[in-house]
This record gives C-alpha cells, sequence and structure tokens, in this order.
C-alpha cells in the first residue's frame, strides 16, 4: 500500500512539475514576450555600441592631439598664429552720411 502510495504521489509531483515547465516555456514564447526578449537585447547591444563608440571617439581625440604636439615640434611652430583682423561686409557696414532720419509716429502711414 505505501508503495503505490509512494508512486502515485512521485507521478502526481512529476506531473505538477512538467506542467509548470511546459506552461512556463509557452509563456516565454506569445508574442509579446518575445517582442520584449528583442527589444531588451537590442537595448543592451545599443549600449553596448555606444560606449564602444565612445571610447574609439576619446582614443581619437587623444591621438590626434599627440600628432599635433609632434607636428608642431617637428614645424617649430609653438605659439598661436595671429588671426587677421575680422573684416566686415559692404554690405553690413553702415555709411553714417546716408542716414535718414525715420519718424517714430506709429499714427503716420508707411
Amino acid at each position: 500500500m505505501f508503495r503505490r502510495t509512494f508512486w502515485f504521489t512521485s507521478g502526481v509531483a512529476a506531473g505538477v512539475w512538467a506542467t509548470t515547465k511546459v506552461n512556463r516555456k509557452l509563456r516565454q514564447l506569445t508574442p509579446e514576450s518575445l517582442a520584449a526578449t528583442a527589444a531588451n537585447k537590442a537595448l543592451e547591444t545599443g549600449a553596448r555600441l555606444k560606449d564602444r563608440a565612445v571610447g574609439f571617439a576619446l582614443d581619437v581625440r587623444d591621438n590626434m592631439a599627440q600628432r599635433e604636439a609632434e607636428l608642431e615640434e617637428a614645424l617649430g611652430i609653438h605659439e598661436d598664429p595671429e588671426l587677421p583682423a575680422p573684416r566686415r561686409l559692404a554690405a553690413i557696414e553702415h555709411d553714417r552720411s546716408r542716414t535718414t532720419k525715420h519718424s517714430y509716429n506709429r499714427n503716420e502711414d508707411h
């Protein structure tokens, strides 16, 4: 009698365990769950790529500054070059002799 009860209980436990596993797997394979999993993996991959790109950009910037320093030393450039004075376009320049006085009367027709 105890043998039958043991095997009956073992069978019920195995059935419950198998049913739970199958239901869990079915929930994982629903379209919503698959979409959420794919979105999470895409976000993780994007974050990894961003970190790598930022690291690459910083390496490029550091090496560029180092190479510029080497070139300046090789060419004997140790000072900042003097920049030319800013030029104003003729169209922008304001000729004081041609100015006309405008009335600020709002009642006038313009």
